[in-house]
């Protein structure tokens, strides 16, 4: 990109840094102007030239006063200030965005396992219902906002692992090691996911990243809906429950929230990957790690649910 300080300035004579040629000495005023030289004053005489008026000074042939001498010159309109690149601590980086996905996801674990631990088993399925509907309701949140910092990324995170402890506490009681199985699985596929994005060269478009978006809203708008009939014992047949029967649309809705869970994986590294290359102001790095740890639960809750189909 060209310099904005060097397209904005134009040079002209007698501007600041560049100097009118000096009139010839003996010449204090040119002939033919002001006096001619045999009229009151001889040519070369009264002030010798380089003396009191230095030559070329006093008055310009033919101008009253020549600009840039004896007035300063005038000053032009301001140039467009320099906005500098932020300083490179300032930046998003790859260690930033580690940083705080590990400091996000670490507190996840830490108060899923406490409310493992803590919680007791008849409030573990309230308990489940209440955090998990926070957690569909603050990314759609987020996702609105475009802005996260440091105290909503932790907030969100912990309700996010509150819900994820009374969650797989109930499933690992009627499917013993399966939360083991999930965990597996779900840092197998977004391994696999982000060697598809680094070695293949997966990326998806605009239009990809539109669909995507539109799709989770409407997922996670099916989800409520089923939820509240669901307080009426009213069934849609989307979600089979811990021990309840499966359906084909429950098999069905699993598998879309698997593969929206994969293509979230790319967008969320494309987005860091992104940020990195244009230099985003740090501060993006929350917002990535949280979008990065929203998509691990919502692939591990898939994963955690397919599994427990597979073996009822």
């Amino acid at each position: 990109m060209a310099n904005p300080v060097l397209n904005a300035q134009t040079f002209t004579a007698g501007q600041a840094g560049f100097q009118q040629p000096y009139a010839a000495p003996g010449y204090g005023q040119a002939p033919g102007y002001g006096q001619a030289p045999g009229y009151g004053q001889a040519p070369g005489y009264g002030q010798a030239p380089g003396y009191a008026q230095a030559p070329g000074y006093g008055q310009a042939p033919g101008y009253g006063q020549a600009t840039g001498y004896g007035q300063p010159y005038p000053q032009s309109q301001p140039y467009p200030a320099y906005n500098p690149a932020p300083a490179d601590d300032e930046r998003m980086t790859i260690d930033s965005v580690l940083t705080k996905s590990a400091m996000t996801i670490g507190l996840l674990v830490v108060v899923a396992a406490l409310g493992w631990l803590l919680l007791p088993l008849e409030v573990l399925l309230p308990v489940s219902i209440v955090a998990g509907l926070v957690a569909i309701i603050c990314p759609l949140v987020v996702a609105f906002r475009r802005a996260m910092g440091p105290g909503l990324a932790f907030v969100f995170a912990a309700l996010e692992g509150l819900m994820l402890g009374g969650l797989s506490r109930l499933f690992e009681l009627v499917y013993p090691g399966i939360v083991t199985q999930a965990v597996i699985g779900t840092f197998a596929a977004a391994a696999a996911t982000l060697a598809a994005y680094h070695f293949g060269k997966v990326r998806i478009s605009g239009k990809i990243r539109r669909v995507l978006f539109i799709s989770i809203i409407a997922y996670a708008a099916v989800a409520l809906v089923n939820f509240l009939f669901g307080l009426f014992g009213i069934n849609l047949g989307f979600y089979a429950g811990v021990t309840g029967n499966v359906t084909t649309w429950a098999w069905l809705w699993a598998g879309v929230g698997v593969v929206l869970g994969v293509v979230s994986l790319i967008d969320d590294f494309q987005f860091i990957d992104n940020g990195i290359r244009s230099g985003a102001p740090a501060k993006q790095s929350w917002l990535a790690a949280y979008g990065l740890t929203v998509t691990m639960v919502f692939l591990y809750t898939h994963i955690l649910r397919i599994l427990s189909y597979i073996r009822r």
